[in-house]
C-alpha cells in the first residue's frame, strides 16, 4: 500500500517521503518500535515510493497550511509487483524455519547487492525481525552496511533493536515507531479484518497499541486478560500484605491463565502482562492530568481514576510498576521463566 494508506506514524512517514522526493534517503535504516505497530508495512510502502514509475504529490493539511506529500501511485506495474512481493528489486528477508536469519541468507543478499538494479530505480532489502539475525549473519551484513552498494537501501525492522550488535546499530540511523492509538487499532480491525465496531473497541483497548497483538487473540481472550490485569492492580493497590497479594495472584492465575491448555499458559500470562502495561500507561496519563481522550482503556475510565488515586502516592510507583511488568514480560517471553514464579515476584513488586 502507498504511504498515505498507512495508519499512524504520520511524522515519520512524512520524513521518509520528503527524503525520497529530495533523494536524501540514507542507504541504511533501522525501524525500531513495539511489535505489530506497522514497521514492516511502512518499509514496504517506502519501497513502493522509491520505485514507483509515476509518483504523485498528495495534498496534506497540517495546522491549516496546505502542502504536498510525495508518495507512490499504488497502481503502476512496479507498485503492484511490490505489493504482491514479486518485484525483483525489493526483497523481504525473514527468519527461516529455525526462527533465525542465517548467515547463508545474508550472503545471498550480499551477492545480489553487487548487481545493478534492472527492474526498478533502486534495490530495497528489508530484514524483518532483524534481531533474529545470528551473530555470524550480522557480521556478514556489516560489509554492505559499512559500504552500501550504489542504488541500494537496506532497512532493518526490529522490536528488540538492543539484540543487534553495537557495530550494526552504529551504522543504521534509527527511526523510532510508537504504539498505535486504540482508535487506530480499532479502525484497522474494522477496515481490514472484518471486525464489528464493538468487538474492535474491546480488542483495541487491550492490544497495547499493537495490531499484531490484536490479531493474535480473539476478543474474549483479550477481555479476560484485561479483567485479570485490572484485578491484579486493584489487589496490589489495596494491600501491602505479601500473603494476601500472593493469594490474590494465585486465584487470578487459576481464573484466567490455568484454564488454558498447558501449551497456551505462557502465552496467556504474557497477554495479561501486556494488558497490565496498557492499564498502567493509562493510570500514568490520569495522574499526569493529560487529555483523557488518549486513554487506551477509555471504557474503564472510572476504574482507572480510582486506581490512579491509589497509585498517586508521591513516589514513582506507576513507573516502577511499569518497569516491573516489562521485566516480567521479558522473563516469560524471552528467557522462558516459569510463569507462576514470575507472577508471584511481580505481585510483590507492584
Amino acid at each position: 500500500m502507498p504511504l498515505r494508506a498507512v495508519t499512524g506514524h504520520r511524522p515519520l512517514i512524512r520524513l521518509l517521503a520528503r527524503a525520497v522526493s529530495r533523494d536524501t534517503l540514507p542507504p541504511t535504516l533501522l525501524f525500531a518500535g513495539p511489535e505489530g505497530v506497522g514497521k514492516r508495512t511502512v518499509a514496504m510502502a517506502l519501497a513502493q515510493a522509491i520505485n514507483c514509475e509515476t509518483p504523485v504529490q498528495t495534498p496534506v493539511s497540517s495546522k491549516g497550511d496546505d502542502h504536498s506529500e510525495f508518495d507512490a501511485c499504488g497502481v503502476c506495474q512496479n507498485c503492484e509487483r511490490i505489493e504482491r512481493r514479486l518485484h525483483g528489486e525489493v526483497r523481504l528477508v525473514e527468519p527461516s524455519d529455525k526462527r533465525n536469519i542465517s548467515v547463508e541468507q545474508v550472503r545471498e543478499v550480499v551477492r545480489q547487492a553487487s548487481y545493478t538494479p534492472f527492474e526498478g530505480r533502486m534495490r530495497v532489502v528489508i530484514f524483518d525481525q532483524a534481531d533474529r539475525l545470528t551473530p555470524a549473519a550480522q557480521s556478514a551484513l556489516l560489509k554492505i552496511l559499512e559500504e552500501p552498494p550504489v542504488a541500494s537501501v537496506f532497512i532493518l525492522v526490529s522490536s528488540r533493536p538492543d539484540a543487534l550488535l553495537p557495530t550494526v546499530l552504529s551504522r543504521c540511523p534509527r527511526l523510532r515507531f510508537g504504539r498505535l492509538t486504540a482508535t487506530e487499532v480499532a479502525e484497522l480491525l474494522v477496515r481490514d479484518h472484518g471486525y464489528g465496531e464493538g468487538d474492535a473497541s474491546v480488542v483495541a483497548a487491550t492490544a497495547d497499541g499493537s495490531l499484531g497483538l490484536a490479531l493474535r487473540f480473539d476478543s474474549d481472550d483479550l477481555a479476560g486478560a484485561r479483567e485479570c490485569a485490572s484485578k491484579s492492580l486493584q489487589s496490589s493497590a489495596t494491600t501491602t500484605d505479601s500473603k494476601r497479594r500472593l493469594a490474590a495472584i494465585k486465584e487470578l492465575f487459576k481464573e484466567f491463565v490455568e484454564r488454558k491448555s498447558p501449551s497456551a499458559t505462557r502465552e496467556a500470562f504474557a497477554l495479561m502482562l501486556q494488558a497490565m502495561m496498557s492499564l498502567l500507561r493509562d493510570i500514568g496519563l490520569v495522574n499526569s492530568r493529560a487529555d483523557r481522550k488518549a486513554l487506551a482503556n477509555s471504557d474503564l475510565e472510572s476504574g482507572l481514576t480510582k486506581l490512579a488515586a491509589d497509585y498517586d502516592d508521591g513516589s514513582d510507583r506507576v513507573m516502577n510498576a511499569f518497569s516491573a511488568v516489562d521485566r516480567a514480560l521479558d522473563a516469560v517471553t524471552v528467557r522462558n521463566a516459569n510463569p507462576k514464579i514470575v507472577a508471584d515476584w511481580l505481585m510483590l513488586q507492584l
